[in-house]
This record gives structure tokens, C-alpha cells and sequence, in this order.
């Protein structure tokens, strides 16, 4: 059952307010507004990039009705303090799930990310954990004009190292749910990350050539926060 047939299950609807994350996962929101809810955005922990707690807490009102936490990335969300802030509050807490992987292949992505976190400089590795699958191995370039993400991207594209930009535009700032709302984390994680490919298929000249480019460029960035 999708999003919005399981808040329309649970009685959500016009009138009603859902707190949903803006990185990423349109899908999401668009879901809330099938329902007949509002999706009100709040930011997101700067190490997992999913929802985080506080602004969820920050950001209800008395039209909430409900919060759907996002697993960004293959990390996951943390359900334990969403889910006791709903009891807390009476509000549904619904999670929404990336595609899983097979064991075998999240095991070799772990390998790679494991590979790339001992190896990479310049750039800031993604905060790991045993429950971390890495659907995408995110890195933030921090900008400080020499160069900024984009740039950096261009160059590993031009290297032969496929990546890809994440979120390239927040939920907030589209035109269809365009809010004014503040969402630093948010804002900057858009502005900063860059997924380097993990993916089982790769070789280890692969993850050496994507190691290998990446610091010839992290070299010009300022040191890993």
C-alpha cells in the first residue's frame, strides 16, 4: 500500500498537516497531497540526511496529523525517537523505504564504501554504521571557490568516474511546493553532496581510479570537516 492510500486509511486528509522531508523523495510529498493532506517541510540531520527529530518537533502544529520519515541513501531514518514523538503527540509516524538490495549486493557496496572511506581526503566521507546499506555512497564537496561541488563534479566526470548530483533541487524550492520556509541543513546538503558509484559491479581498479581522482582534485579543497 502506498503513502497516501496508508494515510487515507488512517483518516488523514484535507484540513490535515504532514511533516515530510524537503531532500528529495518529491514522491513523498506528492503522495500527501494525493491524500488531501499539506506537507510542511522540516530539515534534516546533517550526518544521515534523513528527517531530523528536533525539527520534526519544531515544526508541528496543532493541523498535524502525521510524519513520514525518508531512509536517504541507505541509512536510515531514526523511527525510535520519530515514533516517540508520535506517541507523544498522537500522530501516525509512516517510513518510506528505498528499493532493498540483495544481501550479497549490499555486502559488496559495504566493501566499497569501506574501500573509499579509508582512502578518500578533501572531500567528507558519509557517516557509516552497521545498519548503513549504501544505495549511494554520498560525499559533501564543502565549497570554498576553488572549487565547489559542481566543478568538482565536471572534473570526475571528465576523469571517466561516474557521479551524480543526489538532490540537485530540494522539494521546497519546486514550483509546486515552493514554501518559504527555513531548511539550512536542507539548503546545504543540496548545495554540497555528490554520489561516487559503490556499486557491486565495480572492480577494485575501479574504486582505485574513483579514489585516485577524487584526491588528485580533493587536494584543492579545504581539509575534511
Amino acid at each position: 500500500m502506498g503513502t497516501a492510500a496508508l494515510l487515507r486509511a488512517a483518516g488523514v486528509g484535507a484540513g490535515d498537516e504532514v511533516v515530510v522531508p524537503a531532500f528529495g523523495n518529491v514522491e513523498v510529498a506528492r503522495a500527501v497531497t494525493l491524500a488531501g493532506a499539506l506537507p510542511v517541510f522540516a530539515d534534516i540531520d546533517p550526518a544521515t540526511y534523513c528527517l531530523d527529530p528536533a525539527a520534526v518537533g519544531a515544526a508541528l502544529t496543532p493541523r498535524t496529523a502525521a510524519v513520514v520519515a525518508v531512509h536517504r541513501f541507505g541509512h536510515p531514518a531514526d523511527l525510535g525517537q520519530l515514533r516517540a514523538l508520535g506517541q507523544r503527540r498522537g500522530l501516525l509516524v509512516l517510513e518510506h523505504a528505498e528499493l532493498d538490495a540483495s544481501r550479497e549486493e549490499t555486502a559488496r557496496r559495504r566493501e566499497r564504501a569501506a574501500y573509499l572511506d579509508a582512502r578518500l581526503r578533501g572531500v567528507l566521507t558519509p557517516e557509516g554504521g552497521a545498519d548503513h546499506s549504501y544505495q549511494q555512497y554520498v560525499v559533501r564537496v564543502p565549497g570554498n571557490g576553488r572549487p565547489d561541488r559542481d566543478a568538482f563534479a565536471r572534473a570526475v566526470r571528465a576523469k571517466g568516474v561516474a557521479c551524480r548530483i543526489p538532490v540537485p533541487t530540494p522539494v521546497h524550492r519546486l514550483p509546486e511546493f515552493r514554501r518559504c520556509v527555513s531548511l539550512p541543513e536542507t539548503e546545504r546538503a543540496a548545495d554540497e553532496t555528490l554520489a561516487l558509484p559503490v556499486d557491486a559491479s565495480l572492480t577494485k581498479r575501479d574504486m582505485q581510479r574513483t579514489a585516485s581522482v577524487c584526491n588528485a582534485l580533493g587536494g584543492l579543497l579545504a581539509p575534511a570537516r
